[in-house]
């Protein structure tokens, strides 16, 4: 009889998937992880049911994907995964990873205002 090999555990999945970060998720990242938008924390792949979102803010229920090129070949899947976090009480932000890597002051600023909160700058508010 063969085995097959034990299935990571969440915890385990998650670390490999920040272990293997994109380029626009690392500069996303560096923008959101200092709780510099309304002083809300992120977290990067936060399970949720059987998917992990990119970013998760758990204090206002949001997710934010960062969709890549190979997301045009995935797109069904990528409906399913959206539907299911909405039925979760989540609220979904999608944005193209080019979006990210072009201006990624004006995509944390849209998150910010998504979630309804007014995004900062060192202490004064972005107009």
């Amino acid at each position: 009889m063969t085995r097959r090999p034990a299935r990571h555990s969440r915890t385990e999945r998650s670390r490999e998937l920040r272990n293997n970060k994109t380029k626009s998720e690392s500069l996303l990242w560096s923008v959101l992880r200092s709780q510099q938008w309304g002083g809300l924390k992120f977290r990067r792949q936060h399970p949720i049911g059987p998917y992990f979102a990119d970013f998760a803010c758990l204090d206002r229920h949001a997710v934010v994907e960062l969709d890549g090129e190979y997301h045009d070949y995935q797109y069904e899947m990528d409906r399913r995964r959206q539907a299911y976090m909405e039925s979760m009480g989540w609220q979904v932000i999608r944005f193209a990873n080019e979006e990210v890597l072009a201006d990624v002051d004006a995509v944390a600023i849209s998150i910010a205002r998504q979630i309804g909160v007014e995004p900062k700058f060192r202490g004064k508010p972005i107009e």
